[in-house]
Parts: structure tokens; sequence; C-alpha cells
């Protein structure tokens, strides 16, 4: 055991600071995008937030993955195995590139039948505008599964810089993309969606370029024929497949409760979306933090510091509560310029600055222990756990809860956020007692 830490502080800072600041203006550049919407009206709005719901489950599957190459790769480095940290990058890169594409084409194909049978009972202009949403957006799936799995195998070789400059530059060419597409040529829906798929092809081909071309752990070098191996790919998928589930469900639960929500109207529908869209905001600085804790405890593991690997989740816990303490205060100011200067209907607005001011009340003191210890413990290969946990609090507490306020006492979309708050609850209890018992560490990929 060495007594040296894995990571020094500057190192950690260095780390996760760029990951920080990535997240936040992702989020930043998608409150902009759906404030820009805005203007084609609520059903384009409405339109947008519905299939995002399945966007994100899409793309969560990809991060899932993603996720589980990066967590290999990083307790072979570790391990002091750079080859096998390289060789399980590669094979990250087949598998979603060949899975995205199927999903893509099938996404393309079904796109009519998928949005009847989740949103069946929508407007007839929101169904329209999200059929053409949802149809360009999928083409996309390749490309933003792609750049998921080769920044996570940058940020595993402790480079955060430069996704963070890419992912920046691609927010911009889609704001810009969606300035031209919306305001100059109205549009609408179609134009946000094209400048969607424009910016992740960019972003694929920017990050891909650096990883044939930049010397370090993990690369590829000149591009050549990649051989499956199902080895290496089955220790991907043990991450990767329990975490893609838990990320699916986690999504599911969301598109169940967004279909109740849906029947609330087309103000309670743009009025939760902008609040959707204003919660993840606020939650994108701890979850850079969480993402740079993956780094560090799949390598403290790799290389046998447990008790270094416990100290990491703790502080970087603490550093992600102070974080979403100072976010959730921002957004709660903030809610009212930005509500009043989306153009959105002044009933709209209100029920947003409500909802919005709800959940931030609560959120700094649940969310980060429902959250960010789960990303230590996947690091450490423990991802069953986290997928179990996560998926019944999800629908014993989240969906059952919406379900019953909603349908049976008549909540508006006010039952969306007691829902997800006490899923944080339960679910925060769960992980302090997983860390606390140290049953995490037995799930080490490397030996």
């Amino acid at each position: 055991m060495n007594s040296k830490p894995i990571f020094s502080k500057k190192q950690t800072w260095a780390l996760i600071v760029p990951l920080m600041i990535e997240q936040l203006l992702n989020s930043l550049m998608g409150t902009a995008d759906t404030v820009m919407v805005t203007t084609a009206g609520a059903a384009a709005i409405s339109a947008v937030s519905l299939v995002d719901s399945i966007n994100v489950l899409v793309v969560n599957v990809f991060s899932a993955m993603a996720t589980g190459g990066a967590i290999v790769a990083s307790q072979y480095l570790g391990h002091s195995q750079p080859e096998k940290a390289n060789f399980a990058g590669k094979q990250l890169l087949l598998s979603v590139a060949a899975i995205s594409l199927a999903v893509a084409a099938a996404a393309a194909a079904l796109h009519s039948q998928i949005l009847s049978a989740v949103f069946g009972k929508v407007d007839a202009d929101v169904m329209a505008n999200a059929g053409t949403y949802f149809l360009i957006t999928a083409s996309s799936y390749p490309f933003i599964a792609v750049y998921n799995a080769a920044a996570a195998l940058f940020r595993a070789d402790k480079n955060s810089r430069l996704p963070m400059a890419i992912s920046t530059m691609s927010n911009m060419l889609n704001i810009a993309g969606n300035a031209v597409m919306i305001f100059g040529l109205g549009m609408g829906v179609s134009g946000a969606a094209l400048s969607t798929l424009a910016s992740r092809v960019f972003s694929a081909a920017a990050i891909m370029f650096f990883l044939c071309t930049t010397k370090q752990a993990i690369g590829i070098g000149r591009p050549a024929p990649i051989r499956p191996d199902p080895q290496t790919i089955a220790k991907i998928m043990r991450i990767g497949i329990p975490t893609g589930i838990e990320n699916g469900m986690f999504q599911f639960g969301k598109l169940a409760i967004q279909s109740t929500v849906s029947m609330m109207g087309t103000a309670a529908i743009a009025a939760n979306a902008m609040t959707s869209t204003l919660e993840s905001l606020s939650c994108q600085a701890p979850i850079g933090i969480g993402l740079g804790m993956m780094t560090i405890v799949g390598q403290c593991v790799g290389a046998g510091e447990d008790e270094q690997a416990r100290r990491c989740i703790k502080t970087l816990t603490f550093y992600g509560f102070m974080a979403l303490l100072v976010s959730a205060a921002a957004v709660s100011i903030l809610v009212v310029p930005i509500t009043a200067l989306s153009g959105m209907d002044a009933d709209v607005a209100l029920m947003t600055r409500h909802l919005t001011w709800f959940v931030h009340a609560v959120k700094p003191f649940a969310w980060c222990l429902s959250f960010l210890p789960a990303y230590g413990f996947r690091a450490a290969g423990d991802v069953k756990f986290s997928m179990a946990v996560s998926m019944t609090t999800m629908w014993t507490c989240r969906v059952a809860i919406v379900m019953v306020l909603a349908r049976v006492f008549g909540f508006g979309p006010l039952a969306v956020w007691i829902g997800m708050a006490s899923d944080w609850c339960v679910r925060s209890v769960c992980f302090l007692c997983r860390f606390r018992s140290g049953k995490w560490l037995a799930h080490k990929m490397v030996k």
C-alpha cells in the first residue's frame, strides 16, 4: 500500500473544476435553449419537453456504458496497467458506436408509434411538433454516444479540460443555430432539433480527433479496425448494464410522471418543463463533482487504497453540498427574471416560480446524499445496490406519490416535486447506511 495520496488536492481540483464548469455551462445552454423555444409557443415547448424525456432516457443508457468503460479504465490505471486501460477504451467506443446506430435507426423508423404509445392524449399540435423534433434528434444518438464515451475516457485519464472545451463550443454552436433557425428563419422545433444535431456531430468529430492524435494513457492513435473482445466488453457491461437499467428505469419513471402531467393541460406541461430545466441547472456543479469522484475513487480502488477512496467520497460529497447550496439560492433568485424575459404566459410564469421555490427549499438538504455517494460506489464496482435502491425508491416513492396526489387528490404539477423530494430522502438514508457498512468495496473489477 502507498501512503502517498493517489490524487493530491491540486490534482483533485484540476479534475473537478472543469467538470463543474462543463456541467454548469451545459445546463445554462440547455436553459437558454428552452427559453428560445418558448418563443415558438406553448405547444412547441411542450413538445420539446415531452420528447426530451425520451431522449434523456436513451442518452442516459449510452452514458451508463461510458461510465462502465471509464471505471474499468480508471481501475486499470490505478493498478498500473495502462495498456489494459487503453484496450478497454477501444472496446467501449466500438460497443457504443454499434449499439447507438441500431437504437437511432429503430427510433427514426418507429418515432410516430413511440410517441403515440407514450403521449397519446396530448393536443394534436403538440404531437405534430413532437414528431418532427423526435425524428431529427434521434439521428443524433450515435454522435452523442460516441462523444460521451470518448469524454469519459479522457476524464478517466485525468483530463477533464478538453471535454469541457469541446462541450462549451458545441453548446455555443447549438445556441447560435437556434438563433438563426428559430428567430431568423422561423423554423420552430425543427430548427431547434437541427441545431442539436449539428452541435452533436461537431462534438463527436472534435473529441475523436483529439483521441486519435493526443498522446495519453488512453488513446486510439491511427484509426484502425477494432475487433470486439467479449471478455473486456463483459467487464464494461458488468457496470454499464446495471447503471443503464438504473438510469433507464429512472427515466421510465419520469415518463410515467410526464404522462400524468400531460393530462393537466398545456400550461402545466410548460411550467413543469421550465421548472425541470431550472432544477437540473442547480445540480450541475455537484454532478460535475460526482463525475470527478468516479475517476478518483476508481483509481484509488484499483491501487488498493480503500481508505483514500472512503475519504474521497466524504470530502467530495461535502463539496457537492456546498456547491448545491449556492446553486439553489442562485436559481431561486433568477427564476423571476428568467420567467419574465422568456415571454411565457403569466399563469405559466407564476406556476413556474412557485414550483421552483418549493423544490429548491428542499433540495440542498436531500439531494447530495441521494446521488453523490453512488458515484463512488459505482467507481468501486458496486452497481447493483445503487440500481436496486434507485429503482425501488423511484417507483414506490416518486411515481406512486405523484399518481396518488395528482389522480386521486387532484394536485397539479406540485405533486411531481413532492414525490421527487420523498425519493431523495429515502435514497439518502439507504446510501448513507451502505457507505458506513463498507460493503461497496467488495466489488472491485481489477484484482
